[in-house]
């Protein structure tokens, strides 16, 4: 495996690390991440890493050669049976170059920004196009990415959304809205402080780190609380009545899914990926403007018995998305490849 892992953050992270404990029942799985990290006790003989310099602009094409080198390295120690790179960019250009020298299939999984983000950019449009044409076989979390993988140039898609861990349950109801993610403009957590500015008597929390927060610590009415990044979000999301989720462009959306399995309601940005996972008037509702913002909203603030109906329907909806069963199709993915003539 190939990409950000713990002890680094990140939806990513996250990805590969539930991914890698359910492989990692019937295989051995190594992974190669960027350092110097400290790697948990348990699997330190399985961690890899590269020291990559932190300049922008020169940190993905230094990680790209880099890793590519320590690939080919690793191989002949472990003797891989392939690759699995995670993050269509120069991430997965680790795995093309590596490809080349050890000829071991490469799978790549397409997770979002990559192919939102990196394919307009035009040194990543090159990283990515090439590793789309180059890869053995492109994986994506959404059927929205999948076309998109698809109009740049993979030969074909396999759609494996991402798992949902269970969370814990504090037990706490209906206090808050919250808004969870980076706080940065893509996210759009600016629309939370207009949405907290339209309803002064309700509360809201809005959960992560990023550039923006400071300017939003500004803008913010008395009623919202930041709680800067937090481990716990499973007690957060028990206490909260709705999660916001206004993203400019979102390619799956986990924390949908998160909120869901604790029975809370979601209301997206009717882009990208979220209404592949919000059935609108089920689990939740999508808005295409503010003004549909705050109008589903109220209709959910001002009937319990609505947020209740469309949170138990969530339930439902997250125990379709079990990392169990991602795995299971995952690997089905390496048997496919691995047994191809």
């Amino acid at each position: 495996m190939v990409g950000h892992y713990p002890p680094h953050g990140g939806g990513i992270a996250n990805h590969l690390d539930s991914l890698v404990r359910e492989l990692r029942k019937r295989h051995e799985v190594h992974i190669l991440t960027y350092g110097t990290v400290k790697p948990r006790d348990f699997e330190k003989e399985f961690v890899h890493q590269v020291k990559i310099p932190n300049i922008f602009g020169i940190r993905g094409i230094s990680f790209a050669l880099l890793a590519s080198r320590k690939i080919v390295e690793l191989d002949d120690e472990f003797d891989f049976d392939l690759i699995h790179a995670h993050y269509v960019g120069t991430t997965s250009y680790a795995g093309v170059l590596a490809k080349k020298k050890i000829n071991k299939p490469l799978i790549i999984t397409a997770h979002g920004s990559d192919l939102d983000f990196m394919s307009n950019l035009p040194i990543g449009r090159y990283f990515v196009k090439k590793s789309l044409i180059e890869a053995d076989e492109v994986i994506s979390v959404s059927h929205y990415l999948a076309k998109k993988a698809l109009s740049l140039g993979a030969r074909r898609v396999r759609v494996i959304p991402n798992g949902v861990r269970p969370l814990k349950d504090s037990g706490e109801r209906g206090e808050v809205i919250t808004f969870i993610g980076a706080l940065r403009r893509y996210k759009s957590p600016e629309t939370v402080i207009m949405l907290a500015k339209e309803f002064p008597n309700e509360r809201f929390c809005i959960v992560g780190e990023g550039d923006m927060r400071k300017e939003l610590e500004r803008e913010a009415p008395k009623n919202v609380e930041f709680l800067g990044y937090r481990s716990d979000v499973g007690s957060i999301l028990s206490r909260s009545k709705l999660l916001i989720l206004p993203s400019l462009r979102e390619g799956f959306g986990l924390v949908i899914l998160e909120a869901n399995c604790l029975g809370v309601p979601v209301v997206g940005r009717g882009i990208g990926a979220i209404p592949e996972l919000i059935r609108d008037g089920k689990n939740g509702e999508t808005f295409k403007s503010f003004d549909d913002l705050c109008k589903k909203v109220n209709r959910l603030l001002k009937s319990v018995k609505r947020r209740r109906k469309e949170g138990v329907f969530g339930r439902e909806v997250s125990k379709k998305y079990a990392w169990e069963r991602s795995a299971e199709e995952v690997e089905n993915v390496y048997r496919a490849i691995l047994h191809s003539p």
